[in-house]
């Protein structure tokens, strides 16, 4: 896309749906790109681990492993010395037992401080090694007891079961396998050096097949765990997603949302609500008392469900209530919308039927009229009227100009044609219809205008907009020229960071718009003036309409009159 990002005129905002907390704070991270379908997806994909590293759950089995190894190595080594088993174990070569003893425990803790910085994260090489060396340790002490009598036999099932949880099926398999070969082989050479009889080498078969039944049934258990938790995280990413997806879309929602609780205290708010409402309305992360107060009438009165709530000075907004379905803690969902934009959509059905028929009569008074005007033109060069008949034949003709102006506005209305958007910077663009007007006025007119040093980013169509501009730029000196006597105005360009949108303002020195007409300036035909036609402010507002822009009179920060134009938001047209 050829045009300019946006995020130089505004500062990063939260995409996402605000809490209550976010309404108190202001926001500094863009979260947008966060919340797009492919991070959505590229976050999901991350739970799953690559083929040789491990989660969560077998790092922490690996850990408990680790310690426990410890344990058993010092448990081994302390019932040798202090004698506590004497007789059970150590009996047949007690010197092999010390040291396999004191090795084992060695190499376990030198085993537990190897890992223990890493995170308990490691290859299944090296677990094997290490389940391997756990083998080897407790053959050499069974070898060192005289048997399995001892017992130690049997903390080979902990090892060939922790095999099966960390290792693959054909790893987990073999070390069973090479426990149970070794214990076998190791009953039937003490039996024929006449240190066992045949009853250990049945002891051993016994054992080998208990490790090999416990092997076998962890590993069965273990991969229905394992689907179930992949089935599990599965569901887990697509509700995420979903959640994300619904997070974004009622973020960039053109109408306002919020959820309220039982309190009337605001959980979620999105970007449109707080542009309606204002800063004003927010206060410290709830809402302004009256607001507040409006919105509990309408949640709690039976049988209303929508009214109308102030929002900034000069708007209006209606509120709908409806209570949440299945929520037990009485929070109720808000949606918010600009009144004002609902009356034009409502005025606009009514002129629709209107304009077309407006512009076929317009169609056929224009050839009369053009008669009527050329009769009195030809009557005024007649060299026998006399000076009243000419003074008629002006007004004629003057009142035929201004009848032509106003057909020419409805039939500029019936063929509008849509709007060619694209994203400007409002100085650039303001500054050089500012040229052009004067230009075209030979510098009649003292307009100044102010703008910030950083760019202002809108989207309209420039032709439309010059149209726009040019209508209220002649409205604010002819204001100012009958209230002060000079034709002066003003243009600001800014950026409004509370409703996140670009603001263009036409100040005039004049009276301004009494209260008894504000609601009526916009209406066409309407107008204060005795040459006017009333239809200026009308299409200066259908064509911010059309190019999602709100055209509004207000007061300026220095109580002057002012013509406001608010831009989409740059966050919603992205």
């Amino acid at each position: 896309m050829s045009d300019q990002s946006p995020a130089a005129s505004r500062p990063a905002r939260t995409a996402g749906i605000f809490t209550r907390s976010a309404i108190a704070a202001d926001t500094s991270a863009d979260k947008t790109a966060d919340t797009t379908p492919e991070n959505i997806a590229d976050s999901g994909a991350k739970a799953n681990p690559t083929p040789g590293q491990f989660n969560l759950r077998q790092q922490d089995l690996l850990k408990i492993y680790a310690w426990y190894r410890v344990a058993i190595s010092l448990v081994l080594f302390g019932l040798f010395v202090s004698g506590i088993s004497r007789g059970s174990v150590g009996t047949l070569f007690p010197a092999l037992y010390l040291n396999t003893a004191i090795s084992y425990s060695v190499l376990n803790i030198a085993w537990l401080l190897f890992l223990y910085p890493s995170g308990f994260r490691t290859s299944p090489r090296r677990i094997g090694s290490i389940l391997g060396c756990d083998i080897l340790a407790f053959l050499l002490l069974i070898q060192a007891s005289g048997g399995l009598d001892s017992g130690i036999g049997y903390l080979l099932l902990t090892t060939c079961a922790v095999g099966s949880l960390l290792l693959d099926r054909r790893m987990s398999a073999f070390l069973a396998a090479i426990a149970s070969m070794a214990v076998i082989c190791q009953q039937v050479l003490n039996t024929l050096s006449d240190r066992a009889d045949t009853q250990d080498i049945v002891s051993a078969g016994s054992l080998g097949i208990l490790l090999f039944t416990c092997v076998t049934a962890l590993q069965y258990l273990s991969t229905h765990i394992q689907l179930a938790n992949e089935k599990a995280e599965q569901q887990r990413r697509q509700a995420a997603r979903l959640q994300r997806l619904t997070q974004q879309i009622v973020a960039q929602m053109r109408t306002g949302v919020m959820v309220l609780n039982a309190s009337g205290e605001p959980e979620l708010i999105n970007r449109a609500a707080r542009q309606l409402l204002g800063p004003k309305q927010l206060q410290d992360g709830g809402l302004e008392g009256d607001l507040l107060m409006h919105l509990a009438e309408l949640r709690h009165q039976p049988g209303i469900t929508s009214g109308i709530v102030q929002g900034d000075p000069g708007s209006e907004i209606r509120a709908s209530v409806t209570a949440l379905s299945g929520d037990t803690s009485e929070s109720s969902l808000v949606f918010l919308e600009d009144n004002r934009k609902l009356t034009q959509q409502a005025q606009q059905l009514k002129l629709a039927s209107l304009g077309r028929l407006t512009g076929s009569i317009a169609h056929e008074v224009r050839n009369p009229l053009s008669a009527i005007n050329h009769a009195a033109e030809l009557l005024a060069e007649s060299p026998s009227i006399s000076g009243e008949d000419r003074q008629l034949t002006e007004i004629i003709g003057r009142h035929s100009q201004r009848v032509n102006q106003i057909i020419e506005n409805v039939m500029q209305l019936s063929r509008r044609q849509a709007p060619q958007t694209a994203m400007q910077d409002l100085r650039q663009w303001t500054t050089a219809f500012l040229d052009e007007y004067q230009r075209e006025t030979h510098h009649q007119h003292a307009i100044t205008l102010t703008a910030p040093d950083a760019p202002v980013y809108a989207r309209f169509d420039p032709n439309q907009m010059a149209q726009v501009a040019t209508n209220l730029c002649n409205n604010a000196v002819r204001h100012s020229h009958q209230a002060q006597g000079r034709s002066v105005a003003e243009i600001v360009v800014r950026f409004n960071p509370d409703r996140e949108c670009a603001q263009l303002d036409f100040i005039d020195l004049g009276h301004g718009v009494t209260e008894e007409h504000k609601d009526k300036i916009f209406e066409p035909f309407f107008t204060t003036a005795a040459t006017g036609a009333g239809l200026g402010l009308y299409i200066a507002r259908e064509l911010c309409e059309s190019n999602r822009a709100s055209l509004y009179y207000c007061r300026d920060p220095k109580n002057r009159s002012c013509f406001r134009i608010d831009f989409a938001s740059t966050a919603q047209i992205f």
